[in-house]
């Protein structure tokens, strides 16, 4: 029912408690499924040469490790990418990685700190922390201290290196520019991703890097210019590094995989996932000795070399980037050595020399460690064709340490062109996955961060606030004044108007109930203690308010709410109708958009059975005397 006009007697209008309906307005044209704009396109072409960049990047790298390797090892020049454990330094051996080591620590000393590590936590912490920018120094020394580290027998891969280095060439064209946070970080992660695109030849798993790991969003507008630059870094790679897999295998017919070895893979999944535990928990054990020695930071990486040299001396495969070694166990030719050379020697070493603080990537080393794995496995479990184990522990351990499940299958199939493998990759993985995120924290990649006190979480929802509308949340239990309300009115109903906890703004409304202002309570308070009596009996409520105020409209999802709130610095809205008329329906404030908050805690937490089935018995029927006699006992139907 329609409330009645206000009188001169009714100084306050009051809107009711009104039910929320279920029945949406119809939104308005101008909402879309994405909030994506024309800016995508500008990106777009930056995208195109940060991703050709990337790829040349890429190649340069691999050429620097090749360099290093011949030089140290071989006394040649050349920049061929080879393995150490062909060298004949004997024993002298040992010295070649401290050497290395001595020089990587000398350039994060002296040049810049940020090319310690991994490569992939530095980069997510300058998307975090530093609004995507990077220093072009990071850029130059970043390449040669892992080519070095990685050239003189570390243990490491080169996606780590040239993740950091190709997002730090993306960051520093996007701050010669005008750009926003935001696009910044974009240009940088379709850098980093166009880099290991361009290494491994691997677009579809660099791109799920980039959403899974990096972006923190899945976006078009930052989904778009990162797939662009995968795609032109793989396409420029091919004459550059050459086509096809780059790790060739046996072909696995869908016939040779049993039903089986499909299970047996929950099996590989679980081993690779306490495997991954096992291996963080090294990296930072590692780590946190490291803190105690009472030595400069600098001089840990020579401790790191030295535990290199002396595990190359006992199985020199754990050298290097150990391309080799992955051949190797892809082809079904691993031997009880090699396997137990891997887990043991390489784990070690590598756990102990990234712990040092050394420049190298994680993902190489894994890939080793978890074809070993498979490999070991492969011995106890049902026979598939050579090379199906190893690559099976390769995506398990990736997607387990890192937590990029999606990136751990697509790495694994765009590596090897295998593709009938998608559904034992799938299993083994999501096994993996679970295990590690159940058991641990963080990954070792997000321990980093972390130990660096920032905390960020890696699970991407839906917001509450674009699924509920301001319809559902706001208040119509308010008061809202006419416009004609003189001050000497206001003075009579300020203790009626103190009274209503939690409303701060009042609406102002024309004869007709529309909205045309709004004052706060404190400009009331102001107003109402002027001493001028006359002032106060005389001027009318119309002058004292804020006109054409901002608004809500019913329809509009509460994140459009919430953005106009960061953007104005106000907390509450009056609700009207879309329209010229301006209808009040409500009001809507900060502390009402906890609703979708307690609705997406409810929807977690709050747990009921909807569907039950019960055993009843039938309703008793008049028994005849045949039935007495037969004296059969009652059936009970589900």
């Amino acid at each position: 029912m329609a409330k009645p006009e206000p009188t001169p007697d009714e100084p306050l209008i009051t809107l009711g408690d009104q039910e929320h309906t279920t029945t949406r307005e119809p939104l308005p044209h101008s909402l879309g499924d994405f909030t994506t704009t024309w800016r995508v396109v500008w990106l777009s072409f930056l995208a195109v040469f940060i991703g050709g960049v990337g790829a040349v990047l890429a190649l340069v790298l691999l050429r620097l490790i090749g360099l290093f390797t011949n030089v140290f090892y071989f006394g040649r020049w050349d920049d061929t990418l080879v393995s150490p454990a062909g060298n004949h330094l004997g024993v002298f051996a040992v010295l070649v990685p401290v050497f290395g080591s001595l020089i990587v620590g000398l350039m994060a000393r002296f040049g810049s700190e940020r090319i310690r590590g991994h490569g992939i936590p530095e980069a997510i912490e300058a998307i975090l922390i530093t609004g995507s920018r990077i220093h072009p120094k990071v850029a130059i020394l970043k390449p040669i201290s892992s080519a070095i580290a990685i050239g003189t027998g570390g243990p490491f891969g080169a996606e780590g290196p040239i993740i950091m280095t190709a997002g730090a060439v993306g960051s520093m064209l996007a701050q010669f520019i005008n750009l926003s946070s935001t696009e910044r970080k974009t240009l940088l992660v379709a850098g980093a991703a166009a880099g290991m695109a361009a290494t491994f030849g691997t677009p579809m798993a660099a791109m799920a890097l980039a959403i899974e790991l990096l972006l923190f969003e899945f976006k078009p507008r930052s989904a778009i210019p990162v797939a662009i630059a995968c795609a032109v870094a793989a396409w420029i790679r091919r004459p550059l590094l050459g086509t096809g897999p780059l790790f060739a295998m046996k072909h696995h017919p869908p016939a040779d995989i049993s039903t089986w070895a499909m299970l047996s893979c929950v099996v590989v999944g679980i081993l690779a996932g306490l495997l991954s535990i096992g291996l963080t928990e090294m990296v930072y054990a590692a780590e946190d000795g490291f803190l105690k020695l009472p030595i400069h930071w600098m001089w840990w990486p020579m401790i790191g070399g030295l535990v290199i040299g002396i595990g190359g001396l006992i199985y020199p495969h754990a050298l290097g980037v150990g391309y080799d070694t992955i051949r190797l166990l892809l082809n079904g030719d691993a031997t009880w050595s090699v396997i137990f050379g891997v887990l043991i020697v390489k784990s070690i070493i590598w756990s102990v020399s990234l712990g040092s603080g050394t420049s190298g990537g994680v993902l190489a080393p894994m890939l080793m460690m978890g074809g070993a794995l498979g490999a070991l496995a492969g011995h106890f479990l049902p026979a598939v064709t050579p090379g199906f184990w190893p690559l099976i522990g390769m995506a398990a351990i990736l997607g387990g340490t890192m937590r990029v499940p999606f990136t751990a299958v697509f790495f694994a199939l765009e590596l090897t062109h295998e593709v009938n493998v998608l559904l034992p990759l799938l299993i083994a993985t999501a096994l993996a996955y679970g295990t590690t995120v159940l058991g641990m924290k963080r990954s070792i990649l997000t321990e980093k961060v972390a130990r660096r006190g920032f905390h960020l979480t890696r699970e991407y929802t839906i917001d509450p606030l674009e699924v509920l509308a301001v319809q559902e949340v706001m208040r119509t239990d308010i008061v809202a004044f006419p416009q004609d309300l003189s001050r000497a009115q206001l003075q009579h109903i300020a203790e009626g108007v103190d009274r209503r906890r939690g409303q701060h703004l009042y609406p102002v409304l024309d004869k007709n109930r529309d909205l045309i202002g709004v004052v706060t309570r404190r400009h009331l308070r102001e107003v109402l203690s002027h001493q001028d009596a006359e002032a106060a009996g005389s001027a009318p409520l119309r002058d004292l308010i804020t006109p054409d105020p901002i608004v809500a409209y019913p329809e509009e999802p509460l994140r459009q709410v919430v953005m106009r709130m960061a953007e104005t610095g106000l907390t509450a809205f009056p609700v009207v109708k879309h329209g010229n008329d301006r209808r009040l329906l409500g009001m809507v404030n900060f502390y009402d958009l906890l609703h979708a908050r307690e609705r997406e805690l409810s929807e977690e937490r709050h747990r009921q059975r909807w569907l039950r089935i019960r055993l009843f018995r039938p309703r008793p029927r008049p028994q005849s005397t045949e039935d007495n006699n037969q004296n059969k006992e009652p059936t009970v139907a589900v």
